[in-house]
């Protein structure tokens, strides 16, 4: 069967506009997010607390979950911030925007209930509205990594200042 020199020319002309129109629509459609639930653990540490009162640089420990909420880009958080004096426990929601593959960052408000009032945590020494910002990447499958920067809203007694905390963990998705 031979295809005429006009037949191919139609035909290649027609394959080349399905696959750049095909290539231009994935381009423009958003980018795939993380969607997936996970808890993890890391580092974390207080970036402003020097010469506030009540307040010392204090580093420790950081256990951090997050559950999607389905169809949604809403996600439930939790994060556990803990010394070897004290903790505070940080409820948060969240709102999560899709930058690439497996991507997010977010942002959200939340709460900090300090376990000790008065004795320094990662966040601060007293309970306090915390905001957040992150951004969390599934690397591999199972395997998330996030960062995130937590502001406590008049966080230390005695003081109106707000404490600063920078942290990221590795986790596990469920």
């Amino acid at each position: 069967m031979k295809l005429s020199l006009k037949a191919s020319a139609i035909l290649s002309g027609f394959s080349a506009v399905l696959v750049l129109s095909s290539l231009a629509c994935s381009a423009s459609a958003q980018p795939m997010r993380f969607d997936g639930s996970y808890i993890g653990a890391g580092a974390t540490g207080s970036v402003n607390s020097v010469g506030v009162p009540g307040g010392a640089a204090t580093f420790g420990g950081a256990i951090q979950g997050r559950v999607a909420i389905s169809n949604t880009p809403i996600s439930v958080r939790a994060s556990a911030l803990f010394t070897d004096k004290n903790s505070a426990i940080i409820p948060t929601v969240t709102y999560d925007y899709g930058i690439g593959k497996n991507t997010n960052l977010y942002g959200g408000v939340g709460y900090s209930f300090v376990q000790n009032k008065g004795v320094a945590t990662p966040l601060g020494n007293k309970n306090s509205t915390v905001l957040t910002a992150g951004i969390e990447s599934q690397v591999a499958k199972g395997v998330v990594v996030y960062g995130d920067t937590k502001v406590g809203l008049k966080a230390y007694q005695g003081s109106n200042a707000a404490a600063v905390n920078v942290g990221g963990g590795v986790g596990l998705k469920f």
